[in-house]
């Protein structure tokens, strides 16, 4: 039975009902809120592992709530939506969110997709060997075993799919990796015409870790094949 524990935030009292049956039935520890503000209060007092989040809520919107969670928490956040456009999925994910589900949603989808997160999440935080878990490239460096980035020994706050883009990227320097095989790898699912999800989150990652964004040290465009970690002398 796991026991990590999950955030359920929506203004619906019927859905955090029936999340909570089947997150419960999974034998997760739940908390529950039903809008931003409580949210935020939550993650302060207690350990989360996972936040699902509504966007359209009152207060404090779902939108704005990730962006806050983002500023202090790496932990998953899947984000739930009336809307269902691309541009809708594309501005959760470009946020900090890790994945996104269209209402009306099967429950069930909601505890794949989580449990999905949550093994990658423990994954990339598992201990690795003393000597291995470094990645230093300039003043960048990637611990894998603390799923901490610093540049310039400042850290900065990469969310779980981010970092793990980061290091697919950084763990071979030079290697120019497709879009395709970035999104198979990180999102472990077939790739599905999903060249601008990626892409998203390239550039969020270049808008924290360069010092120039639109001239990267670090990950570079191979115009037409996808991208590669710059190795550095």
């Amino acid at each position: 039975m796991a026991t990590e524990t999950v955030l359920l935030v929506d203004d619906e009292k019927e859905i955090l009902q029936l999340l909570s049956i089947y997150f419960g039935n999974e034998g997760y520890r739940l908390l529950t809120a039903s809008d931003g503000k409580q949210a935020l209060e939550t993650l302060d007092r207690e350990n989360v592992d996972l936040v699902v989040l509504d966007v359209m809520m009152p207060i404090l919107d779902g939108i704005q709530t990730c962006i806050k969670i983002r500023e202090r928490y790496n932990m998953p956040v899947i984000m739930l939506s009336a809307k269902g456009q691309d541009m809708d999925k594309i501005t959760g994910l470009s946020i900090g969110a890790d994945d996104y589900v269209a209402k009306p949603f099967n429950p069930l989808e909601v505890l794949a997709r989580a449990k999905s997160q949550l093994r990658r999440y423990n994954r990339l935080g598992a201990k690795k060997p003393t000597g291995e878990h470094e990645i230093v490239a300039d003043e960048l460096t990637v611990d894998t075993a603390s799923h901490r980035v610093t540049v310039e020994g400042t850290e900065i706050h990469l969310t779980p799919r981010e970092f793990a883009i980061l290091e697919m990227l950084a763990r071979s320097p030079g290697q120019v990796f497709s879009t395709e095989q970035i999104y198979a790898k990180v999102w472990n699912e077939p790739f599905m015409e999903s060249a601008n999800t990626v892409m998203v989150h390239v550039r969020k990652i270049r808008e924290k870790i360069e010092r120039d964004s639109k001239k990267p040290q670090y990950i570079q465009t191979v115009w037409g094949v996808g991208y590669k970690f710059i190795p550095t002398d």
